[in-house]
């Protein structure tokens, strides 16, 4: 499935509507958000994720999506369960983000 960008209406319409969700919390600015996504991307395009849905938030533009959160670094990716925040934290290891995926299941 492929990474959709969207804003916190869209987030917020997501937790509502899709069972597992994974976000990774971004800024234009950082450096490790851009190395990061190529990683993010092969993530949700592998088949054994396709119940997941994988959703980027611009972390400066979308306050009160970062809160929900918990957002403290960047990148920081969050995984929510049934529109509940199950696991994240900032990080750019592929490991600890499938860890926080793992949660989802």
């Amino acid at each position: 499935m492929p990474v959709e960008k969207v804003n916190e209406a869209a987030f917020a319409e997501r937790l509502n509507s899709d069972p597992k969700i994974m976000v990774k919390f971004y800024a234009d600015w950082c450096g490790s958000c851009k190395l990061f996504a190529p990683k993010y991307k092969r993530l949700s395009n592998d088949d054994t994720h396709s119940d997941i849905t994988f959703l980027e938030i611009n972390a400066e533009e979308n306050p009160e999506a970062r809160q929900r959160a918990g957002v403290n670094n960047l990148p920081f990716f969050a995984a929510f369960s049934n529109g509940v925040l199950s696991a994240g934290g900032p990080t750019s290891k592929e490991e600890k983000v499938i860890e926080f995926m793992e949660s989802l299941k």
